[in-house]
């Protein structure tokens, strides 16, 4: 017993952008630090956000995350922070300049995919992604009916 290592359960939330998957087309994923204040890490690890409508953009050579709603946590005093202020990310330079040269070309864009835990450390999980049109939202809704039918399907006869 004594040279083994108990790996602790992570129970910490993760934070979804579910629809961030129907809405556009992920082409490349990368993982980024987040910049937080006391009361919003307290926040997170209530699972209290939403990324509905938030998004990243580059300025000055800097990642930053635009409109992710973080609630105020209830229990901090006066000194606490705007829910849907700008939020720092932590990503190399060399990652940060391949995604400003990737999102200046049309229709791209940076979407944060959930907000997680790892080893302590609040990370966003972020993909390069271009914007899906009506017609490929419907190609997407068919295709899932289709697989439901096949595994209803599949489930009767078993």
């Amino acid at each position: 017993m004594a040279g083994k290592t108990v790996k602790k359960l992570n129970n910490s939330p993760r934070i979804r952008n579910k629809r961030a998957r129907f809405q556009y087309s992920l082409l490349e994923r990368f993982e980024a630090g987040i910049e937080l204040q006391g009361s919003e890490v307290k926040s997170l690890r209530q699972g209290q956000a939403s990324l509905a409508e938030a998004y990243a953009t580059i300025h000055d050579g800097e990642m930053f995350l635009n409109q992710a709603n973080i609630p105020v946590y209830e229990c901090s005093g006066v000194l606490n922070h705007e829910p849907t202020r700008p939020r720092k990310l932590l990503m190399h330079r060399r990652e940060i300049t391949k995604l400003g040269s990737r999102i200046e070309q049309k229709g791209c864009t940076i979407v944060p995919l959930a907000i997680y835990f790892k080893r302590g450390w609040a990370k966003v999980e972020l993909a390069l992604a271009t914007g899906k049109r009506q017609f490929d939202k419907r190609d997407t809704i068919r295709k899932r009916e289709t697989q439901r039918e096949i595994d209803r399907a599949m489930r009767s006869r078993r």
